[in-house]
């Protein structure tokens, strides 16, 4: 097991290494669409990309119905392993509608042996991920 302190360092070792391995700026929060945006997650479980839709219920609804509408082109051009959950629980309870992909791998951010593959990992699907953001934007705003 790890301390906390010893967690939150291998946390930011490990976003600091990404950065430095795959330099480029992400679009994460900066869609230019309110409640909408990009995550990397890495836990002592999972990792995974998700594009996140937390606004007020009418704007997630709304936004929804955009990106449900070209579920077949993300998954038949971009990503085929996208899952999406329109009502999905954070783990502070809260109700957000999430397009992710998981890494199917098991790995862990406290095991520096599968640090590489979700590093590559992240690399190319949020790539793809943003592409596809990129090319549908203005379907999205609508």
């Amino acid at each position: 097991m790890f301390s906390k302190e010893e967690s939150r360092q291998l946390r930011q070792e490990f976003w600091t290494s990404f950065g430095k391995s795959f330099p480029r700026k992400w679009i994460l929060y900066n869609t230019k669409l309110k409640g909408v945006s990009f995550k990397f997650h890495f836990d002592t479980k999972k990792a995974l990309v998700a594009l996140d839709i937390e606004d007020d219920l009418e704007h997630r609804i709304n936004y929804w119905e955009k990106l449900t509408a070209l579920k077949a082109i993300l998954l038949e051009d971009y990503l085929p392993e996208a899952i999406f959950e329109e009502a999905y629980i954070l783990e502070n309870g809260k109700e957000i509608s999430r397009i992710y992909v998981p890494l199917p791998q098991k790995v862990s951010i406290h095991n520096k042996n599968t640090w590489q593959e979700a590093m590559v990992f992240f690399n190319t699907t949020m790539d793809k991920f943003e592409s596809f953001f990129e090319t549908y934007k203005e379907v999205i705003e609508g």
